[in-house]
Protein backbone atom coordinates (compact mmCIF):
# COMPACT_ATOMS: atom_id res chain seq x y z
CA UNK A 1 0.00 0.00 0.00
CA UNK A 2 2.56 2.30 1.29
CA UNK A 3 4.73 2.05 -2.38
CA UNK A 4 1.55 2.39 -4.54
CA UNK A 5 0.79 5.56 -2.52
CA UNK A 6 4.54 7.05 -3.68
CA UNK A 7 4.09 5.88 -6.99
CA UNK A 8 0.96 7.83 -7.29
CA UNK A 9 2.55 11.03 -5.76
CA UNK A 10 5.41 10.83 -8.09
CA UNK A 11 2.87 10.51 -11.13
CA UNK A 12 0.69 13.36 -9.75
CA UNK A 13 4.11 15.67 -9.23
CA UNK A 14 5.39 14.99 -12.84
CA UNK A 15 2.12 16.02 -14.21
CA UNK A 16 2.14 19.23 -12.77
CA UNK A 17 5.50 20.05 -13.98
CA UNK A 18 4.81 19.41 -17.37
CA UNK A 19 1.62 21.47 -16.62
CA UNK A 20 3.89 23.99 -15.39
CA UNK A 21 6.00 23.89 -18.34
CA UNK A 22 3.19 23.89 -21.38
CA UNK A 23 1.89 26.94 -19.43
CA UNK A 24 5.25 28.76 -19.23
CA UNK A 25 5.36 28.37 -23.09
CA UNK A 26 2.03 29.79 -23.78
CA UNK A 27 2.89 32.56 -21.46
CA UNK A 28 6.31 33.12 -24.22
CA UNK A 29 4.56 32.71 -27.00
CA UNK A 30 2.00 35.29 -25.68
CA UNK A 31 3.92 37.50 -24.75
CA UNK A 32 6.02 37.52 -28.51
CA UNK A 33 2.91 37.88 -29.99
CA UNK A 34 1.94 40.86 -27.83
CA UNK A 35 5.18 42.53 -29.01
CA UNK A 36 5.55 41.81 -32.56
CA UNK A 37 2.37 43.16 -32.41
CA UNK A 38 2.94 46.48 -31.05
CA UNK A 39 6.19 46.68 -33.24
CA UNK A 40 3.47 46.56 -36.46
CA UNK A 41 1.62 48.92 -34.89
CA UNK A 42 4.04 51.72 -34.18
CA UNK A 43 5.60 50.80 -37.34
CA UNK A 44 2.21 51.32 -39.46
CA UNK A 45 1.94 54.68 -37.43
CA UNK A 46 5.16 56.22 -38.04
CA UNK A 47 5.03 55.15 -42.07
CA UNK A 48 1.10 56.87 -41.37
CA UNK A 49 2.45 60.09 -39.97
CA UNK A 50 5.68 60.00 -42.32
CA UNK A 51 3.09 60.13 -45.40
CA UNK A 52 1.10 62.90 -43.79
CA UNK A 53 4.07 65.28 -42.96
CA UNK A 54 5.73 65.07 -46.97
CA UNK A 55 2.07 65.56 -48.06
CA UNK A 56 2.19 68.83 -46.55
CA UNK A 57 5.52 69.66 -47.91
CA UNK A 58 7.69 69.10 -44.57
CA UNK A 59 5.49 71.52 -42.70
CA UNK A 60 4.26 69.70 -39.57
CA UNK A 61 1.73 71.06 -36.96
CA UNK A 62 2.40 73.69 -34.57
CA UNK A 63 4.47 76.02 -36.97
CA UNK A 64 7.91 73.37 -36.03
CA UNK A 65 10.78 73.37 -38.68
CA UNK A 66 9.78 69.46 -39.49
CA UNK A 67 11.88 68.29 -42.59
CA UNK A 68 12.15 72.28 -44.06
CA UNK A 69 15.57 74.03 -43.75
CA UNK A 70 15.15 77.39 -42.15
CA UNK A 71 18.20 79.25 -44.18
CA UNK A 72 17.71 82.42 -42.28
CA UNK A 73 17.71 81.10 -38.32
CA UNK A 74 20.78 78.88 -39.27
CA UNK A 75 22.57 82.47 -40.96
CA UNK A 76 21.77 84.12 -37.94
CA UNK A 77 23.27 81.39 -35.76
CA UNK A 78 26.31 81.29 -37.82
CA UNK A 79 26.81 84.96 -37.39
CA UNK A 80 26.85 84.47 -33.92
CA UNK A 81 23.49 85.77 -32.48
CA UNK A 82 23.17 85.21 -28.90
CA UNK A 83 20.75 82.89 -27.71
CA UNK A 84 18.47 82.74 -24.37
CA UNK A 85 20.45 81.08 -21.38
CA UNK A 86 20.20 81.13 -17.51
CA UNK A 87 24.55 82.17 -17.68
CA UNK A 88 25.67 85.43 -16.83
CA UNK A 89 28.32 84.90 -19.36
CA UNK A 90 26.97 86.88 -22.65
CA UNK A 91 30.02 84.84 -24.82
CA UNK A 92 28.30 81.27 -23.81
CA UNK A 93 25.23 82.25 -25.30
CA UNK A 94 26.55 82.30 -28.41
CA UNK A 95 26.02 78.58 -30.35
CA UNK A 96 27.95 79.23 -33.12
CA UNK A 97 30.74 81.62 -34.32
CA UNK A 98 32.44 80.88 -37.95
CA UNK A 99 34.12 84.59 -37.27
CA UNK A 100 37.20 82.67 -35.72
CA UNK A 101 37.49 79.92 -38.58
CA UNK A 102 37.37 82.27 -40.83
CA UNK A 103 40.51 84.37 -39.13
CA UNK A 104 42.37 81.30 -38.57
CA UNK A 105 42.05 80.45 -42.31
CA UNK A 106 43.23 84.43 -42.58
CA UNK A 107 45.78 83.70 -40.18
CA UNK A 108 47.58 80.61 -41.47
CA UNK A 109 47.62 81.26 -45.49
CA UNK A 110 47.48 84.99 -46.47
CA UNK A 111 48.76 86.39 -43.35
CA UNK A 112 51.67 84.36 -43.06
CA UNK A 113 52.38 84.45 -46.72
CA UNK A 114 52.51 88.53 -46.79
CA UNK A 115 54.03 88.91 -43.02
CA UNK A 116 57.16 86.76 -45.15
CA UNK A 117 57.03 88.83 -48.35
CA UNK A 118 57.15 92.28 -46.77
CA UNK A 119 59.61 91.20 -44.20
CA UNK A 120 62.27 89.59 -46.94
CA UNK A 121 61.60 92.80 -49.15
CA UNK A 122 62.03 94.93 -46.56
CA UNK A 123 65.50 93.49 -46.18
CA UNK A 124 65.95 92.94 -49.95
CA UNK A 125 65.36 96.40 -51.01
CA UNK A 126 67.84 97.83 -48.06
CA UNK A 127 70.50 95.41 -49.63
CA UNK A 128 69.87 96.76 -52.89
CA UNK A 129 70.18 100.22 -51.87
CA UNK A 130 73.30 99.35 -49.81
CA UNK A 131 74.63 97.48 -52.86
CA UNK A 132 74.09 100.21 -55.14
CA UNK A 133 74.67 103.64 -53.18
CA UNK A 134 77.18 101.71 -50.45
CA UNK A 135 77.46 103.75 -46.91
CA UNK A 136 76.66 107.16 -46.80
CA UNK A 137 80.18 108.93 -45.57
CA UNK A 138 80.13 111.96 -43.80
CA UNK A 139 80.78 115.21 -46.51
CA UNK A 140 82.45 118.26 -45.69
CA UNK A 141 85.95 116.41 -45.53
CA UNK A 142 85.23 113.47 -43.62
CA UNK A 143 85.16 114.01 -39.67
CA UNK A 144 86.27 116.92 -38.14
CA UNK A 145 87.90 115.53 -34.92
CA UNK A 146 85.37 117.94 -33.24
CA UNK A 147 81.75 116.96 -31.60
CA UNK A 148 78.74 118.54 -30.76
CA UNK A 149 75.90 117.52 -28.26
CA UNK A 150 72.68 116.00 -29.65
CA UNK A 151 70.65 113.88 -27.32
CA UNK A 152 70.93 113.86 -23.47
CA UNK A 153 70.83 110.94 -21.13
CA UNK A 154 67.10 111.06 -20.36
CA UNK A 155 66.72 110.82 -24.08
CA UNK A 156 69.20 107.89 -24.61
CA UNK A 157 67.25 106.16 -21.89
CA UNK A 158 63.68 106.74 -23.29
CA UNK A 159 65.10 105.66 -27.11
CA UNK A 160 67.02 102.52 -26.00
CA UNK A 161 63.81 101.47 -23.19
CA UNK A 162 61.42 101.88 -26.21
CA UNK A 163 64.05 100.31 -28.46
CA UNK A 164 65.04 97.49 -26.43
CA UNK A 165 61.13 96.47 -25.71
CA UNK A 166 60.37 96.67 -29.29
CA UNK A 167 62.88 94.08 -30.32
CA UNK A 168 61.63 91.70 -27.45
CA UNK A 169 58.28 92.18 -28.74
CA UNK A 170 58.92 91.70 -32.16
CA UNK A 171 61.10 88.56 -31.58
CA UNK A 172 58.33 86.90 -29.41
CA UNK A 173 55.82 88.07 -31.22
CA UNK A 174 57.42 86.81 -34.70
CA UNK A 175 57.63 83.30 -33.13
CA UNK A 176 54.16 82.80 -33.29
CA UNK A 177 54.00 83.46 -36.67
CA UNK A 178 57.12 81.45 -38.27
CA UNK A 179 58.18 79.63 -35.37
CA UNK A 180 55.95 76.50 -36.01
CA UNK A 181 57.73 75.93 -39.47
CA UNK A 182 60.65 77.50 -38.63
CA UNK A 183 62.43 76.76 -35.56
CA UNK A 184 59.91 73.44 -33.85
CA UNK A 185 61.59 71.90 -37.09
CA UNK A 186 64.94 72.15 -35.59
CA UNK A 187 64.88 72.48 -32.02
CA UNK A 188 61.75 70.09 -31.51
CA UNK A 189 58.14 70.38 -30.06
CA UNK A 190 58.92 70.06 -26.26
CA UNK A 191 61.62 72.73 -26.91
CA UNK A 192 59.64 75.02 -28.54
CA UNK A 193 56.66 74.46 -26.90
CA UNK A 194 58.71 75.90 -23.73
CA UNK A 195 60.45 78.89 -25.56
CA UNK A 196 56.88 80.10 -26.80
CA UNK A 197 55.51 80.01 -23.53
CA UNK A 198 58.12 81.79 -21.67
CA UNK A 199 58.14 84.50 -24.62
CA UNK A 200 54.47 84.83 -24.16
CA UNK A 201 55.30 85.94 -20.56
CA UNK A 202 58.12 88.41 -21.76
CA UNK A 203 55.74 89.46 -24.16
CA UNK A 204 52.97 90.18 -22.18
CA UNK A 205 55.13 92.38 -19.56
CA UNK A 206 57.64 93.78 -21.65
CA UNK A 207 54.04 95.63 -23.29
CA UNK A 208 53.62 97.76 -20.56
CA UNK A 209 57.52 99.23 -20.60
CA UNK A 210 56.91 99.66 -24.53
CA UNK A 211 54.00 102.13 -23.69
CA UNK A 212 55.82 103.77 -20.87
CA UNK A 213 58.44 104.70 -23.40
CA UNK A 214 56.30 105.13 -26.01
CA UNK A 215 54.70 108.36 -24.24
CA UNK A 216 58.37 109.66 -22.32
CA UNK A 217 59.74 109.55 -25.97
CA UNK A 218 56.92 111.45 -27.62
CA UNK A 219 56.59 113.92 -24.80
CA UNK A 220 60.39 114.32 -25.49
CA UNK A 221 60.18 114.83 -29.07
CA UNK A 222 57.10 115.95 -30.11
CA UNK A 223 58.18 119.84 -30.56
CA UNK A 224 60.51 118.70 -32.40
CA UNK A 225 58.69 116.51 -35.55
CA UNK A 226 56.15 119.23 -36.21
CA UNK A 227 55.51 118.79 -39.74
CA UNK A 228 57.25 122.39 -41.68
CA UNK A 229 57.07 123.61 -45.29
CA UNK A 230 61.07 123.10 -45.34
CA UNK A 231 60.34 119.50 -45.57
CA UNK A 232 58.56 119.46 -48.94
CA UNK A 233 61.88 120.56 -49.80
CA UNK A 234 63.77 117.53 -48.56
CA UNK A 235 61.68 115.03 -50.11
CA UNK A 236 61.98 116.53 -53.02
CA UNK A 237 65.76 116.36 -52.99
CA UNK A 238 65.48 112.54 -51.41
CA UNK A 239 67.12 113.58 -48.80
CA UNK A 240 70.16 114.88 -50.18
CA UNK A 241 70.47 111.39 -52.24
CA UNK A 242 69.52 113.14 -55.70
CA UNK A 243 71.99 115.49 -55.79
CA UNK A 244 72.37 119.41 -54.56
CA UNK A 245 73.61 118.80 -51.76
CA UNK A 246 71.44 117.98 -48.10
CA UNK A 247 68.50 119.94 -47.54
CA UNK A 248 68.76 122.48 -44.30
CA UNK A 249 66.99 120.67 -41.81
CA UNK A 250 66.79 121.40 -37.83
CA UNK A 251 66.92 118.56 -35.22
CA UNK A 252 65.14 116.06 -36.96
CA UNK A 253 64.94 116.34 -40.76
CA UNK A 254 61.63 115.34 -42.69
CA UNK A 255 62.77 111.66 -42.95
CA UNK A 256 63.22 111.29 -39.58
CA UNK A 257 59.82 113.34 -38.90
CA UNK A 258 58.15 109.83 -40.92
CA UNK A 259 59.78 107.85 -38.07
CA UNK A 260 58.62 109.34 -35.46
CA UNK A 261 55.12 109.52 -36.40
CA UNK A 262 55.08 106.20 -37.49
CA UNK A 263 56.71 104.82 -34.27
CA UNK A 264 53.93 107.02 -31.94
CA UNK A 265 50.99 106.27 -33.63
CA UNK A 266 51.82 102.98 -35.12
CA UNK A 267 52.91 102.17 -31.35
CA UNK A 268 49.67 103.70 -29.70
CA UNK A 269 47.84 101.20 -32.10
CA UNK A 270 49.73 98.60 -31.20
CA UNK A 271 49.18 99.10 -27.49
CA UNK A 272 45.61 99.55 -28.17
CA UNK A 273 44.95 96.22 -29.39
CA UNK A 274 47.32 94.70 -27.41
CA UNK A 275 45.51 95.96 -24.41
CA UNK A 276 42.38 94.47 -25.49
CA UNK A 277 44.38 90.84 -25.98
CA UNK A 278 45.91 91.23 -22.78
CA UNK A 279 42.09 92.10 -20.70
CA UNK A 280 40.00 90.34 -23.43
CA UNK A 281 36.25 90.98 -23.35
CA UNK A 282 36.52 94.73 -21.92
CA UNK A 283 36.73 97.26 -24.57
CA UNK A 284 34.89 97.78 -28.00
CA UNK A 285 37.43 99.87 -29.70
CA UNK A 286 36.69 98.61 -33.38
CA UNK A 287 32.81 98.84 -33.05
CA UNK A 288 33.58 102.90 -31.23
CA UNK A 289 36.47 103.22 -33.79
CA UNK A 290 33.72 102.11 -36.93
CA UNK A 291 30.93 104.16 -35.23
CA UNK A 292 33.69 107.47 -35.81
CA UNK A 293 34.14 106.48 -39.02
CA UNK A 294 30.98 105.95 -40.03
CA UNK A 295 29.41 109.60 -38.86
CA UNK A 296 33.12 111.10 -40.29
CA UNK A 297 32.95 109.62 -43.63
CA UNK A 298 29.34 108.20 -44.39
CA UNK A 299 30.62 104.39 -44.21
CA UNK A 300 28.44 101.67 -42.97
CA UNK A 301 30.57 99.66 -41.10
CA UNK A 302 29.67 97.30 -38.72
CA UNK A 303 28.71 98.62 -34.92
CA UNK A 304 26.95 96.25 -33.56
CA UNK A 305 30.09 94.02 -32.48
CA UNK A 306 29.97 90.58 -30.51
CA UNK A 307 32.77 90.62 -27.76
CA UNK A 308 34.08 87.88 -29.67
CA UNK A 309 34.05 89.54 -32.73
CA UNK A 310 36.38 92.64 -30.93
CA UNK A 311 38.53 89.61 -29.90
CA UNK A 312 39.35 88.53 -33.16
CA UNK A 313 39.82 92.19 -34.84
CA UNK A 314 41.83 92.65 -32.16
CA UNK A 315 44.21 89.74 -32.91
CA UNK A 316 43.50 90.24 -36.69
CA UNK A 317 44.97 94.08 -36.06
CA UNK A 318 47.30 93.60 -34.01
CA UNK A 319 49.44 91.45 -36.04
CA UNK A 320 49.20 93.11 -39.23
CA UNK A 321 50.56 96.45 -37.64
CA UNK A 322 53.44 93.91 -35.81
CA UNK A 323 54.52 92.99 -38.81
CA UNK A 324 53.82 96.54 -40.42
CA UNK A 325 56.03 98.08 -37.61
CA UNK A 326 59.11 95.40 -37.73
CA UNK A 327 59.35 96.60 -41.74
CA UNK A 328 59.52 100.47 -40.06
CA UNK A 329 62.29 100.00 -37.68
CA UNK A 330 64.23 97.47 -39.61
CA UNK A 331 64.54 100.43 -42.11
CA UNK A 332 65.46 102.98 -38.97
CA UNK A 333 67.95 100.50 -37.73
CA UNK A 334 69.58 100.41 -41.34
CA UNK A 335 69.89 103.93 -41.83
CA UNK A 336 71.02 104.88 -37.71
CA UNK A 337 73.67 101.77 -37.99
CA UNK A 338 75.08 100.72 -41.36
CA UNK A 339 73.74 102.81 -43.44
CA UNK A 340 75.19 106.24 -42.59
CA UNK A 341 78.43 107.01 -41.08
CA UNK A 342 78.27 109.21 -37.54
CA UNK A 343 74.75 108.05 -36.83
CA UNK A 344 74.70 105.81 -34.29
CA UNK A 345 76.90 108.08 -32.11
CA UNK A 346 74.34 110.44 -31.74
CA UNK A 347 72.57 107.63 -29.55
CA UNK A 348 75.44 105.92 -27.96
CA UNK A 349 77.70 108.72 -26.87
CA UNK A 350 75.02 111.56 -27.18
CA UNK A 351 77.47 113.50 -29.66
CA UNK A 352 77.71 113.38 -33.22
CA UNK A 353 80.59 114.72 -35.23
CA UNK A 354 80.32 118.57 -36.13
CA UNK A 355 80.49 118.00 -39.46
CA UNK A 356 77.94 115.15 -39.65
CA UNK A 357 75.64 117.39 -38.21
CA UNK A 358 76.23 120.06 -40.29
CA UNK A 359 75.53 118.56 -43.55
CA UNK A 360 72.08 116.70 -42.14
CA UNK A 361 70.79 119.22 -39.21
CA UNK A 362 72.56 122.39 -40.40
CA UNK A 363 69.74 124.54 -39.25
CA UNK A 364 70.01 122.67 -35.58
CA UNK A 365 73.41 123.51 -35.44
CA UNK A 366 73.25 127.02 -35.97
CA UNK A 367 70.75 127.20 -33.69
CA UNK A 368 73.23 125.41 -31.54
CA UNK A 369 75.94 127.84 -32.48
CA UNK A 370 73.67 131.17 -31.30
CA UNK A 371 72.93 129.40 -27.80
CA UNK A 372 76.54 129.38 -26.95
CA UNK A 373 77.23 132.25 -28.49
CA UNK A 374 77.73 134.20 -25.77
CA UNK A 375 79.55 131.29 -23.50
CA UNK A 376 83.45 130.87 -24.06
CA UNK A 377 84.71 128.88 -27.34
CA UNK A 378 84.57 125.51 -27.02
CA UNK A 379 81.06 125.47 -25.08
CA UNK A 380 78.93 123.94 -28.06
CA UNK A 381 82.00 122.16 -29.62
CA UNK A 382 84.16 119.79 -28.06
CA UNK A 383 87.17 117.88 -29.50
CA UNK A 384 86.38 114.26 -30.33
CA UNK A 385 88.26 111.69 -27.82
Amino acid sequence: MREDKEVTEQRTSSTTVVARTHQTKLANYATLLITLATALLLSILIVLSSTDVYAQGGTVPGDSSGTSSDSDLWRTLKEGAPLSSQTQDGNARVAIQTNGEDWRLFRNNEYFLYSAWGLLATIGLLGLFFALRGRIRIGHGGPSGETISRFNLFERVGHWLLASSFIILALTGLNLIFGRDLIMPIIGKEAFASITVFGKYIHNYVAFAFMIALVWVGIVWIKNNIPHPRDITWFLKGGGILGGGHPAAKKFNAGQKIIFWLVILGGFSLSLSGWALLFPYTTTYFADTFALFNSILGTNLPVALSPLQEQQLATFWHGIMSVFMVCVIIAHIYIGSVGMEGAIDAMTTGDVDLNWAREHHSLWVEEQEEKAGAAPAGAATQPAE
